[in-house]
């Protein structure tokens, strides 16, 4: 199975991808997680890219706040699908990472999920791995069904308490 790579551009970032991390431990998803910046560490970061495709990895991940130039630093480098994570930042709630991350040239697509939204991220690099990976869709298969009847069981108790 391939390897989902995960870059954060701070270690601040790591909140947000305990979330990604969960989601693919319960789906047995291999991953790797390393802190590359953008700015700070620019040659690591495209190094890793560059690779990743060699080193096994078949969807990345790339969270970052404020400029949130990461995801987009990430796609320039490889071909292989990249997932970003806009994080929440003090001054404008996120938005200028979302804005930053969402807003790719033409030719250097950027699969963005909410806010702070890690484990849609790591669903969706779930899916793409699981094109190729039948054991794998079969468990996000199983997943929705059983959030499904979570919900179906909310409502249950919702339309008791207040449908009279």
């Amino acid at each position: 199975m391939k390897k989902v790579g995960i870059v954060m551009g701070s270690a601040s970032d790591l909140p947000i991808l305990k979330k990604s991390f969960e989601v693919l431990d319960s789906l047995g998803v291999p991953y790797e997680a390393h802190v590359y910046s953008a700015h700070r560490t620019p040659d690591e970061a495209a190094n890793f890219a560059a690779n990743a495709k060699a080193n096994g990895f078949g969807v990345l991940i790339a969270a970052a706040g404020m400029a949130a130039h990461l995801a987009g630093a990430i796609a320039a480098r490889t071909t292989l699908p990249v997932i970003g994570i806009p994080c929440k930042s003090t001054n404008l709630d996120g938005m200028d990472a979302l804005l930053s991350t969402v807003m790719m040239p033409s030719g250097i697509p950027v699969a963005t999920v909410a806010i702070d939204g890690g484990k849609n991220a790591a669903l969706l690099a779930a899916e793409i791995i699981a094109l190729g990976e039948p054991e794998l869709d079969a468990k996000l298969v199983t997943l929705r069904e059983k959030e499904a009847k979570a919900a179906l069981e909310k409502d249950a108790e919702v339309s008791a308490t207040f449908n009279k």
